[in-house]
């Protein structure tokens, strides 16, 4: 038996004794998983009326009076079971309101139970009406960029489904937060990912990467699992201390982290870190984010190395995982007008291209695929007299 089915079996038939009444199982699929657990049997009553707060107001009544405890319980100890953060968290709860409520039978009923389930589940979450348009908002403190956020007070509110909307007059019809509060809604929602569920093996295909190191061809064949791609669809655009840090899932990290350590074994460790950004640059097509995605998109290191194609700020991110997995040493990263790069801290070399930051210095590692065939110490001409930002700096011991 599938190991996720038979715990939240075993948490549901535990909770089943107190209310054992008027309950009906609800199959939810996520990630490969195949959670059952139970929901009360009821029926939602609603006059036909206009999207409003009384219409917000009524469903709380309504849901709060069928009482959803037992879902809820098996649902925060799936979370735990599969250490699922924040983000993957709300997807989750997303799969639990599409089985109850489908997002193409009725959309405000979809958003409805999601703000319920998310606040059940502790976290701050509010609705905003902006016409037609049913908002839907976490309490995060996290720098978010590219989607509408409000403060009320010293808190930040983000929205989580500005995507299903395509565009929104806020001037002409500015969001008016609903007054419906739930008690159980206290903690902020983070989007920082410091772990990757161990997803079912089933679910993972070989990519073939390969690309030349002076004159030599590599070969890495990788376990990806295209799962990955639907939980971070509508993942934001975070800083960039957060993207840079998304891990690796399990079985991408064992098919891919060995084998370059085996290659770069033999090197020094300037050669092996020359290894990497040529890794970087040359395993992977290239192309910006406007043309292949129609939008700003930051691919975390596994999602680059899914994707067919990524452009300078993902081959940064995925070039940093590398080194500071296998390294683990000082780096900055470097944002220009128009491009990232990341600069590591080596030993200076007279005809490199180092920064000096903080009573260090870093030689400039270029990751992106560029007119000249750069060396570790070079950046492109167009660059040279470019001014530029240190926008984040990792440092080992911190």
């Amino acid at each position: 038996m599938n190991r996720v089915l038979f715990y939240i079996i075993i948490i549901t038939i535990c909770s089943v004794d107190v209310f054992s009444m008027s309950q009906k199982p609800l199959l939810v699929r996520f990630t490969g998983d195949t959670i059952h657990t139970t929901i009360p049997e009821y029926h939602l009553r609603f006059p036909k009326k206009k999207l409003n707060d009384e219409f917000v107001r009524d469903f709380y009544n309504q849901i709060e009076s069928a009482d959803l405890s037992i879902l809820v319980a098996d649902m925060k100890a799936y979370q735990q079971y599969r250490k699922l953060d924040d983000w993957l968290y709300y997807q989750f709860v997303r799969s639990v309101a599409q089985a109850i409520s489908p997002k193409s039978d009725n959309y405000y009923l979809y958003t409805l139970y999601k703000w319920y389930l998310l606040n059940k589940s502790g976290y701050d979450a509010t609705l905003s009406l902006s016409k037609n348009h049913l908002l839907f908002y976490v309490q995060s403190e996290d720098n978010i960029y590219g989607i509408p956020y409000f403060h009320k007070g010293e808190k930040q509110y983000v929205c989580l489904n500005y995507h299903d909307y395509r565009e929104i007059n806020f001037l002409k019809n500015p969001p008016i937060q609903t007054s419906t509060i739930i008690d159980e809604g206290q903690k902020a929602f983070s989007y920082k990912i410091e772990h990757m569920p161990d997803f079912n093996s089933e679910l993972y295909t070989d990519k073939t990467i390969q690309f030349d190191y002076y004159d030599k061809l590599y070969h890495f064949t990788i376990k990806l699992n295209p799962v990955i791609k639907n939980l971070f669809t509508n993942y934001p655009v975070p800083d960039f201390e957060t993207y840079f840090n998304i891990p690796l899932s399990k079985q991408t990290y064992q098919s891919l982290i060995p084998e370059l350590k085996r290659h770069i074994d033999t090197m020094s460790e300037t050669q092996g870190i020359d290894y990497l950004m040529r890794f970087t640059r040359y395993g992977f097509l290239f192309e910006n984010d406007q043309k292949y995605f129609g939008k700003e998109k930051r691919l975390s290191p596994e999602q680059t190395l899914l994707y067919e194609y990524s452009d300078c700020d993902d081959r940064a991110a995925l070039f940093f995982y590398l080194v500071k997995e296998l390294y683990n040493k000082p780096m900055i990263a470097l944002l220009y007008p128009t491009h990232i790069t990341i600069a590591v801290e080596l030993e200076p070399t007279s005809d490199a291209i180092t920064i000096e930051y903080q009573g260090a210095h870093y030689t400039v590692c270029e990751p992106t695929p560029q007119k000249d065939d750069l060396k570790i110490g070079e950046l492109p001409k167009h660059l040279l007299h470019q001014e530029y930002k240190i926008i984040y700096a990792y440092h080992p011991h911190k």
